[in-house]
């Protein structure tokens, strides 16, 4: 802000000042003759925030924190307890300052200074409410492929909503109450304790651990599940089947191949250090809170790295499947957003993306008009053109005027079915003919949209809200081999979430690897504002 509209911004405050002294039916002398240094103080500390301002304007300039009565002392204990257990939540402790701020509380002296701290405190209460509920990062702006919009109040909110009730129970509203949200505290505190406490133990110094083998590899793979508590207390050197049920209970935890033996993905996973196991769940924490909105009673949710697609009903999961996601590379990376399914397509056509069309198929098409037959090539009108007709080689990626449609088969890069949520990202659930990759442990394959493996089920599960036979709904119109729009009766809302932490319902904490990096990048941006890995003792 310029000084010149600071002091716009200032001479506007002071006129309500003078405005609401007036209201008040003070004599009337010259009307700043009458302003307290007090609320000089308070219009000017507050001129830079336009919704502080707002709020001081609204109650006269009255203090909310540095009167004398039960209330205030209430309402300033109930700030400085919050602030100080900050670091819980996983937010920049230092940035609200709760001993500068006693300090102050303690030594301020002046009409001048009490206005002054009296706007501190209220920025404080902005900001850490703020964080607290919405997140301390502006998720946009950490990295492309994150398109979700945190749910932000209008600042005044919260000085409103705290002046008007119990000032304790104004900070338990603002903490997010999804379960997902508490079970991740509880993570982070337990993280914690074993980060004070050395971490895991010993690392497990091999490339792989069999059944049957026995030695100083297997001892130290059997002390860090016991560590982890996969695993009761042995004596054990031998790889027993105690220890392979372990294996395969935390190779499931982290979405590998629990074949119960420890090759190099799993002693990779293993090995990872719980400090860093508490980033991913501070990171989590810090989505969490930008996803601190209503999701729906039923919802879709595809956890990205995770490679998996869920339907949710009332918080529990009602229908699983593999998902395959975008390549690890800038432009097919699967973005991070929520929507609304409005129907669904059996038998669909694809339509090329432009840069697919120009990117991979032109320049076959220029060499020989005839490459990729299975395309259709359609003009502006919806016809389809001969390619006979057609001179490719006239034509760039920028300049080519059609484009590239393939029909419903069996064949069809969608496969039968896709589900519909439109986006200006162009992406969607769908079907695909690619059934193998649904095989790999990690399934970054596509150009950005989300495979199912069990397209029909998934299908199943959303029509049986509409009809009482949706098996049969829905295979008589895929049989008819017609592109047939459905129309969901209740569309659902489908969030697509980036998680390499997260709980189950009963609490047990899974891991994922970081695909794209995004996780990375979150926790260097929270780092750098101020957000720093703590240790419990004990």
């Amino acid at each position: 802000m310029t000084q010149s509209q600071k002091a716009s911004g200032f001479r506007s405050l002071m006129g309500g000042v003078a405005l609401a002294i007036a209201t008040l039916g003070l004599p009337s002398q010259p009307a700043f003759a009458q302003v307290t240094a007090f609320k000089q103080a308070v219009a000017e500390s507050a001129s830079a925030d336009r919704d502080i301002a707002a709020f001081y304007r609204e109650t006269g300039f009255a203090p909310i924190w540095t009167g004398d009565s039960d209330i205030h002392r209430a309402r300033r204990a109930a700030l400085l307890q919050a602030v100080s257990r900050a670091s819980l939540y996983g937010l920049p402790a230092d940035k609200y300052h709760p001993d500068v701020l006693r300090g102050k509380l303690a030594s301020v002296q002046g009409e001048r200074a009490l206005g002054a701290l009296e706007v501190e405190l209220s920025e404080t209460l902005v900001l850490f409410s703020r964080h607290m509920q919405t997140g301390v990062l502006n998720p946009q702006k950490v990295t492309n492929g994150i398109k979700r919009e945190a749910p932000l109040r209008d600042p005044i909110t919260y000085l409103r909503d705290f002046t008007s009730g119990d000032p304790d129970a104004f900070f338990r509203t603002i903490v997010p109450t999804s379960a997902e949200y508490t079970r991740l505290i509880r993570a982070k505190f337990e993280l914690e304790r074993v980060v004070a406490s050395g971490g895991w133990g010993a690392l497990v110094q091999t490339d792989k651990v069999s059944p049957g083998d026995s030695g100083a590899a297997v001892v130290a793979l059997r002390n860090r599940l016991i560590a982890m508590g996969y695993l009761d207390r042995s004596n054990s050197a031998t790889y027993d089947n105690a220890l392979q049920k372990a294996v395969q209970d935390y190779q499931v935890d982290q979405g590998l191949e629990p074949d119960g033996v420890a090759g190099a993905a799993t002693l990779r996973a293993i090995n990872v250090p719980a400090s860093e196991r508490l980033k991913s769940v501070l990171v989590a924490m810090e989505r969490e809170r930008w996803f601190n909105r209503p999701r729906g009673a039923r919802h879709v949710l595809v956890n990205i790295p995770d490679f998996k697609a869920r339907i949710i009903d009332n918080d529990k999961v009602t229908f699983e499947t593999r998902s395959v996601v975008g390549k690890d590379t800038p432009d097919r990376e699967t973005p991070e957003f929520s929507d609304v399914m409005e129907y669904m397509e059996i038998n669909p056509y694809w339509n090329v993306p432009r840069s697919i069309a120009s990117e991979e198929y032109l320049p076959a098409m220029r060499r020989n008009p005839y490459a990729a037959g299975h395309l259709q090539v359609i003009d502006g009108r919806g016809r389809v053109v001969p390619r006979s007709s057609i001179n490719f080689a006239r034509y760039s990626g920028r300049t080519f005027p059609f484009n590239l449609r393939q029909p419903p088969s069996d064949k069809n890069a969608l496969g039968l079915v896709k589900f519909m949520f439109p986006n200006k990202y162009n992406i969607y659930l769908h079907d695909t003919p690619a059934k193998s990759l649904f095989s790999n442990e990690v399934r970054a394959f596509s150009h950005g949209c989300v495979r199912l493996n069990d397209p029909f089920d998934f299908a199943y599960e959303l029509l049986s809200r509409q009809t009482d036979d949706p098996v049969d709904f829905f295979q008589t119109r895929l049989q008819s081999g017609q592109n047939i729009r459905v129309p969901l009766d209740e569309p659902v809302p489908v969030h697509l979430i980036y998680r390499t932490a997260y709980t189950d319902a009963k609490g047990r904490l899974k891991f994922r690897a970081d695909i794209y990096g995004r996780d990375a990048m979150v926790y260097r941006a929270l780092q750098n504002a101020g957000v720093a890995l703590t240790s419990v003792q004990g």
